[in-house]
């Protein structure tokens, strides 16, 4: 018998946690049919995509506020749909803005079928009000231990199996040296759109310096879907100096790469756990900018990378705003090409902190479960 599986996401990682996920879930059961909130990838691999969600991410308030109307309504809509026609099993996938307050407008008016949030939101951003939410909306599947001990903490119901990436992306074989003054570089500079803009053109220029010190040296763009792809074209063909290829996703501009700019997200976290020497990045609007310095001083996070959020120790290099120079991000990204033996350790590590080889396919599992029950 067929079971649907609605799905909702709201950026180009939650899209791919969705897709690898609904792959593991199909293994175990082929007649789950999946639909949802999502994009182009969702699409390619089956979904029936009822929203499409190109455009939707932003970064803090500011680059929000002019798409909450259309969001909020986005939500209602979708919440009384899935009333009126209640699937077998909702799936959330981070984007918290948006899928909790659909979780819990579903539950005020009456919804009673199962709901799972995967990736729930404020991993690193301890919020017990929010966690409170989550719980009592949804069964909540963390990736992160650290986020399970904080549910834990609060006496709230959470599930925990690792992170689904260790199961998707193996450890890359060890690569040849590179002819001198050469190399590939990976370049990705986010999936939103005002990310890209901020970050594209400063990493195109660092690219340019760091030709000059390395001729041979080439590089690659990953682009997130079909708008950031056309951006960085455009960018690219007016840097005829700076011999670079675009690709499609992450890993695909990872896989041969020696070395990578990355703006800060689940990008860095597919380098380490491929072993691509990193270097992050993030630079934010003037306007965002005191409130990003407020939030982490309020949160007291030391790191805003993954990986060194993960291990609590300086694994990638992170230069932020100002830091986010062309000279500093050269420096940054050699040191790192030249010596990388302390940055490949920590990254073996973090595949350990991170969960066990076949976290994908016990959570999967999980999930799995509650569409039985």
């Amino acid at each position: 018998m067929t079971k649907r599986i609605f799905v909702s996401t709201g950026e180009a990682s939650g899209e791919l946690a969705a897709v690898e996920l609904a792959a593991a879930m199909s293994s175990l059961d082929p007649n789950l049919r999946f639909e949802g909130i999502g994009a182009q990838r969702m699409r390619d691999a089956g979904f029936a995509v009822r929203w499409n969600t190109e455009g939707w991410a932003a970064m803090g308030p500011i680059e929000a506020l002019g798409k909450i109307p259309k969001l909020l309504a986005i939500a209602l809509i979708t919440a009384a749909e899935l009333r009126a026609r209640p699937p077998d099993l909702v799936v959330l996938v981070d984007f918290g803005a948006f899928n909790l307050r659909m979780a819990r407008q579903m539950r005020r008016t009456g919804y009673t079928g199962p709901i799972c949030y995967y990736f729930p939101p404020g991993a690193w951003l301890d919020d017990p009000r929010r966690a409170r939410m989550v719980a009592r909306a949804a069964h909540a599947v963390t990736p992160f231990a650290h986020q399970r001990d904080f549910y834990a903490s609060l006496g709230l119901p959470v599930q925990f199996f690792g992170h689904p990436l260790v199961s998707t992306i193996p450890e890359r074989p060890a690569r040849p040296p590179r002819e001198p003054g050469g190399g590939k570089i990976a370049i990705l500079p986010g999936s939103r759109r005002g990310e890209i803009a901020r970050h594209a053109r400063l990493l195109l220029d660092a690219a340019r310096l760091l030709r000059l010190r390395r001729p041979r040296t080439e590089f690659v763009l990953g682009a997130a879907d079909d708008e950031a792809e056309t951006f960085l074209r455009d960018l690219a063909q007016a840097a005829p100096d700076v011999p670079a290829t675009i690709v499609r996703g992450a890993r695909t501009a990872l896989e041969d790469a020696d070395a990578a700019w990355i703006a800060s997200g689940t990008a860095v976290l597919e380098a380490a756990l491929l072993g691509v020497p990193t270097v992050a990045l993030y630079v934010v609007s003037r306007a965002q900018l005191p409130m990003a310095r407020r939030l982490v001083a309020r949160v007291g996070l030391n790191y805003l990378t993954l990986p060194n959020l993960v291990l609590d120790a300086p694994v990638v290099p992170e230069l932020w705003q100002e830091q986010a120079t062309q000279t500093g991000l050269v420096a940054s990204l050699e040191s790192v090409l030249d010596d990388a033996t302390g940055q490949r350790a920590a990254f073996a590590r973090l595949r350990e902190v991170l969960g066990p080889p076949d976290a994908l396919e016990r959570t999967a599992a999980f999930v799995v479960e509650l569409v039985r029950r």
